[in-house]
């Protein structure tokens, strides 16, 4: 069963997918956003294209920053008249597979019950909900064995997003491509 109102964004690096699904919240009937940001930041090259995504949105805004529970974070922030925002399932997975030196345990093993956790909590949402992600399959099959089962996991995690969204947009050079609109459903 589809989520009700789920619109999904993807696109390659500088698609235009972050800003559009900004155009989105602030077009939408929500009175409250609520932007779920899932960067870990690293380095100061990172924390200048996350500065960069700052500086762009409305200051009456909120911020949630959630590396890993994104099901809690999306239930805390939803409700009617809300619009969440979840900049990027990308980020979200590579925080799972690739977790900081210092992580205490390893974070993979978490990452099929958080899977779960989140298409429940997109099911029950009751606001408006855009999620964003990176479309990385286009290209070459990667030489690494790592980056090949990142490649593959995102993969199936769009494909799992896409499948209850409604509404899914390909970004590319700017321009939205539909790739799947879902009639709302009417009261009889």
């Amino acid at each position: 069963m589809p989520a009700h109102d789920l619109t999904f964004v993807l696109g390659g690096a500088r698609s235009g997918k972050s800003a559009y699904a900004e155009q989105l919240a602030l077009a939408g009937p929500a009175h409250t956003v609520t932007y779920i940001a899932t960067a870990r930041i690293a380095d100061d090259e990172f924390a200048a294209r996350v500065a960069h995504h700052q500086a762009r949105r409305p200051p009456h805004w909120l911020l949630r920053e959630t590396p890993l529970e994104l099901a809690s974070a999306l239930a805390a922030a939803d409700g009617p008249g809300h619009c969440v925002l979840i900049d990027c399932l990308t980020l979200w997975l590579a925080n799972f597979l690739c977790p900081p030196e210092h992580a205490a345990a390893d974070a993979s093993a978490d990452y099929p019950a958080q899977l779960v956790a989140f298409e429940t909590a997109l099911l029950h949402a009751t606001g408006q909900i855009i999620v964003v992600s990176n479309e990385i399959g286009l290209g070459v099959v990667p030489t690494g064995a790592l980056t090949r089962q990142y490649v593959d996991e995102l993969g199936r995690l769009n494909q799992r997003i896409a499948a209850l969204s409604p509404r899914v947009t390909l970004m590319v050079a700017g321009l939205p491509l539909t790739l799947k609109t879902t009639p709302a459903a009417t009261d009889a």
